[in-house]
């Protein structure tokens, strides 16, 4: 799958924006889960986890709803929260 879907797909299923430090249609591995992850998650573990094996060689950044990158140690609760609309 190409770059650009894989960001789309983890913001489809997870809620959470990533951005893959690549171009758009570098192919890395499907992001193929169906359900997100617990929100109880660290950021770090999942991205351990889950999107990491993906990627291979590709570097990824996690972006919340403030625009900045969350501390590894937050939760997927709150960064997913950070997205919604005041």
């Amino acid at each position: 799958m190409k770059a650009s879907e894989f960001e789309d797909k983890v913001w489809e299923i997870e809620g959470i924006r990533v951005v893959l430090r690549c171009p758009d249609n570098h192919q890395v591995e499907n992001y193929d889960y169906q359900n997100a992850a617990n929100q109880t998650m660290l950021l770090t573990e999942w991205l351990n986890v889950r999107v990491l094996p993906k990627l291979k060689d590709v570097e990824v950044q996690v972006i919340s709803g403030n625009g900045e990158q969350p501390h590894g140690r937050s939760l997927l609760r709150t960064i997913r929260a950070s997205y919604a609309k005041e």
